[in-house]
């Protein structure tokens, strides 16, 4: 029996998270309610939840710090749930990890499909031993990138990072000196689904850029006005 996939709720309206609970277990995934910074991250630890959905104004501990505690131990997806909807508070949510940001109020339809197209993104595939010819893989000088196993290795050390960073670099290491605009990169990482803005292609590039340094040989290049490549010398 295929056991469900389990989302973690963490909000301190009850009626919200209620409501939230009863659109996802119609939707055959099990879920569990927690009201808390403090009981999100203790639940985190010991429930092991496929996905968190992670409300920001909480009592004690708010949402950022708990997206951040759990992301510098674990890379379990998290889709951040606010009333604010500045540019600020969706980039310094999805800096700090987060997968995905929904509105509130939000519509039941919209907010179980963004959970599915993030547990889409960030699954990744099992192990298995595939076939000479079906292994993606590019190498650079110090370089490696593996989207058949998810890992990265640069200068001889394993890189840890999320799938859907995994797959961008894959993306344009693949197509070396090729320019692409942040939307094209959008569309391809993400797809048509993903109802996101530009800046979060600007925030995974960050984020790759800090594990991934400028080598003599190759870079991530910004292209003022246009978009991003990857350069090679």
């Amino acid at each position: 029996m295929v056991s469900k996939q389990k989302i973690l709720i963490v909000d301190d309206d009850e009626n919200i998270a209620e409501l939230i609970s009863l659109y996802l277990t119609k939707e055959c995934f099990e879920t569990k309610i927690v009201y808390n910074g403090e009981d999100a991250l203790r639940e985190h630890d010991s429930w092991h939840p496929s996905l968190v959905l992670l409300d920001l104004m909480l009592p004690g501990i708010d949402g950022y710090q708990v997206c951040r505690e759990i992301r510098a131990k674990s890379q379990t997806p998290i889709i951040m749930l606010s009333a604010k909807g500045e540019v600020f508070d969706k980039v310094l949510g999805l800096e700090l990890g987060a997968d995905d940001y929904v509105m509130k109020p939000f519509d039941s339809k919209e907010m179980v499909a963004r959970v599915r197209a993030v547990l889409r993104r960030t699954q990744v595939p099992k192990p298995e031993v595939p076939k000479a010819e079906k292994i993606k893989c590019v190498e650079m000088d110090g370089l490696t990138i593996n989207l058949t196993n998810y890992s990265v290795e640069c200068d001889g050390t394993a890189v840890e990072m999320p799938p859907k960073e995994l797959e961008l670099l894959y993306f344009l290491a693949s197509s070396p000196n090729q320019v692409f605009t942040r939307e094209q990169l959008l569309d391809q990482i993400w797809g048509y689904e993903y109802i996101g803005d530009t800046r979060t292609v600007d925030v995974h590039i960050k984020r790759l850029r800090e594990k991934i340094k400028d080598h003599d040989s190759w870079r991530l290049s910004t292209v003022w006005g246009i978009g991003y490549k990857f350069e090679t010398r």
